[in-house]
């Protein structure tokens, strides 16, 4: 049975995403819970994969404890037998699923880092030679190494529209250009690490996104989820081949189906076939026990 908003109906909802339901614990933290929708071309899609929340929440915590040292995340706790007792009637629909966290004021943009072309910074570059104002050499292919990482931040679209790339100098605008200058220092720095202990397990990460908020005590942190499948490429290193769509760990086997059932990217989306669902939890499990080196039956059995 999908997980909606309204199994925790004693609960203050605060709001959906795409994946995710938000909901109110005190006057200070909220509580993230992570569901198995699945999204493409930002629309849900009405077919869920099993465990993928499970996945992504597992996956964000293992990630938040590598990038601790560079910046402090939102995360509070994620033992369902730590929660405040509210939550204690919802304890196994929140079992691995879910994080405890700080609340923030979220930073209006989000923070995209790319390695490798692909996606809508090969459009972009297509299109004008250079993505988010980054000019890049001639001659690039869906799949190419970029010299060097970029920041390439973007709007935060409204479920079931489309995010789209800004240059920083919008970004500043937006936001501030002393803000602007320090998440796109804190993206690079990230995006360095994680592509250094992704390539430590053969995994190559062509880009992701961040996103940022500040605490009450005016603290930067690293917010909602972090380096996974939903909101990375990761390709594996041994098939890597520029010039064409690579063989991934996540959502792109979903998308390239879609593409090739013909669907005009407008809701409501397909239903998916059970061998698409199936391989795709495969790919998400797969990116989980390739980055952390951890069985993912041990970690739904730990928490």
């Amino acid at each position: 049975m999908p997980l909606t908003h309204e199994e925790f109906a004693g609960l203050t909802h605060l709001g959906s995403g795409k994946v995710r339901e938000l909901f109110a614990v005190g006057d200070d933290a909220v509580l993230l819970v992570a569901s198995d929708r699945i999204s493409a071309f930002d629309v849900v899609l009405p077919t869920e994969i099993p465990d993928k929340g499970a996945v992504l929440t597992g996956l964000s915590l293992w990630w938040f404890d590598q990038l601790a040292d560079l910046v402090p995340s939102h995360v509070v706790s994620s033992n369902v037998d730590e929660y405040p007792a509210e939550l204690t009637p919802y304890t196994e629909q929140l079992r691995g699923r879910s994080m405890l966290c700080r609340r923030l004021n979220m930073v209006q943009i989000e923070c995209v880092a790319r390695g490798y072309l692909t996606g809508s910074g090969l459009k972009d570059y297509q299109r004008t030679g250079a993505v988010s104002g980054h000019p890049l050499p001639t001659g690039l292919v869906d799949g190419s190494k970029l010299p060097a990482p970029i920041y390439t931040p973007s709007t935060k679209a409204p479920i079931g529209e489309h995010d789209e790339n800004i240059s920083r100098a919008d970004a500043a605008g937006r936001i501030g250009t002393e803000l602007a200058a320090e998440l796109e220092r804190l993206t690079l720095q990230i995006f360095g690490r994680a592509s250094v202990l992704a390539a430590e397990r053969g995994i190559l990460l062509a880009d992701t996104k961040f996103e940022f908020g500040h605490d009450t005590q005016g603290t930067l942190r690293l917010a909602d989820e972090v380096l996974t499948p939903d909101s990375s490429r990761f390709w594996p290193e041994d098939t890597w081949r520029p010039g064409a769509s690579q063989p991934s760990f996540d959502k792109q086997y979903i998308r390239d189906y879609l593409t090739s059932t013909g669907w005009d990217r407008t809701a409501p989306g397909p239903e998916l076939p059970a061998d698409v669902v199936e391989a795709t939890r495969v790919r998400y499990v797969e990116a989980y026990e390739r980055l952390t080196g951890i069985s993912f039956k041990d970690y739904l059995s730990t928490v």
